[in-house]
């Protein structure tokens, strides 16, 4: 099982940010490869420290984390998770400050040289239909992107002679003084585009057409988002791509309404069908099913079929199906109609009678949310 991300870094769930970024920090410089070199456990614990602190330090995902656990980011994530050494050197190399001599650390030639670009990130939308939310379901769409072009070739920075860094002396009162700044020919890379085919942007970049393969899981809400590592943008040189994101959009469905892990569906019945009892058939997310109304049934009675909800994010089950009865009483009568319900006026079977089982309105509505 996963570890807590809580735990992960030692603070309370009630933690501030600002103990969080100090938690993070404190292990970040305990498993820094610098520190442990060869390491393969310290660069684990290194990357779950980072990974932890990318979820703990956005308030959205963590109250996403906080609601849902480690399922809110399966599948890809929906914000978290499979994070590599560029991905954090790149998102929180201030955190290091200069305890290792520099912002990133000196990891892999980050600390003062190159620097490996990551490309930009793509967002697309991908709409789900109530059925394909409460399954999962694995969704192949199309994306253009862009990737490093066949024939493309570098060379060093003239600049900073492959450094990616300028360095510059200047004359103060308390003598000269050395600062290193990012080489802005190059970003920082330490290679500049020396050829190019026809048909690539000016990173040697060229537009093509791939289709990728996207694991939603079951229980996604409108509005969460999902990260495909490595499927956005391709950068120059040794540079890594950026990320896919995917939003969430839910279709409406005709006749189940969803209210967190449940569902909801209106039945209409008619007024014999009441009185003598029924079987009907109706909508579930696996499909339809037919179910027993007993005779006398009252308008306004919730019947629950448990588990045939929407199958919970975090892997608890799954919500339940609750059918609201609704007596359709009908606005035109025949004569025969009506002569029979005006003798029945002064029938005692009849008479409204509710009993301590008939619930109120507002029982009904507390029962539905306990």
């Amino acid at each position: 099982m996963k570890q807590d991300y809580y735990e992960i870094l030692g603070v309370s769930k009630g933690a501030s940010q600002a103990e969080i970024k100090k938690a993070y920090r404190k292990k970040a410089l305990e498993y820094h490869p610098d520190k442990n070199p060869g390491d393969a456990k310290a660069e684990e614990m290194f990357k779950s420290a980072a990974e932890a602190y990318e979820v703990l330090s956005d308030p959205d995902k963590r109250a996403k984390y906080d609601q849902f656990g480690h399922a809110a980011f399966e599948g890809g994530g929906f914000g978290g998770g499979g994070m590599n050494m560029e991905d954090i050197f790149s998102q929180f190399g201030d955190i290091f400050g200069s305890a290792f001599g520099g912002g990133f650390g000196g990891f892999g030639g980050f600390g003062g040289g190159q620097r490996r670009v990551k490309g930009s990130n793509l967002r697309i939308r991908v709409k789900l239909s109530l059925e394909e939310i409460a399954n999962g379901v694995e969704k192949k769409v199309k994306v253009k992107r862009k990737l490093q072009a066949d024939g493309v070739t570098y060379k060093t920075c003239p600049t900073c002679n492959g450094t990616g860094q300028v360095t510059k002396i200047t004359n103060t009162i308390l003598g000269r003084m050395q600062t290193a700044t990012t080489c802005t020919t190059c970003g920082g890379v330490g290679q500049v585009i020396d050829k190019r085919p026809s048909g690539t942007d000016a990173q040697g970049l060229k537009v093509i057409e791939e289709t990728v393969s996207i694991k939603i899981p079951p229980g996604v809400e409108e509005g969460m988002q999902l990260k495909v590592s490595g499927k956005g943008n391709g950068a120059p040189g040794n540079g890594i791509p950026g990320d896919l994101l995917v939003a969430i959009e839910t279709e409406e469905h005709p006749t189940l309404k969803r209210e967190g892990d449940n569902l909801h569906y209106d039945l209409y019945i008619s007024i014999s069908e009441a009185v003598l009892g029924s079987s009907k058939e109706i909508d579930t997310v696996g499909g339809k099913v037919r179910i027993k109304l007993e005779s006398g049934i009252q308008s306004g009675k919730i019947l629950r079929l448990r588990g045939k909800g929407i199958q919970s994010l975090n892997g608890y089950g799954s919500g339940d199906l609750l059918v609201h009865v609704n007596v359709w009483t009908p606005k035109e009568l025949t004569r025969e109609q009506r002569e029979f319900f005006e003798r029945m006026q002064s029938d005692e079977n009849f008479e409204p009678k509710p009993e301590k089982s008939d619930k109120s309105f507002f029982e009904k509505v507390k029962d539905m949310f306990s």
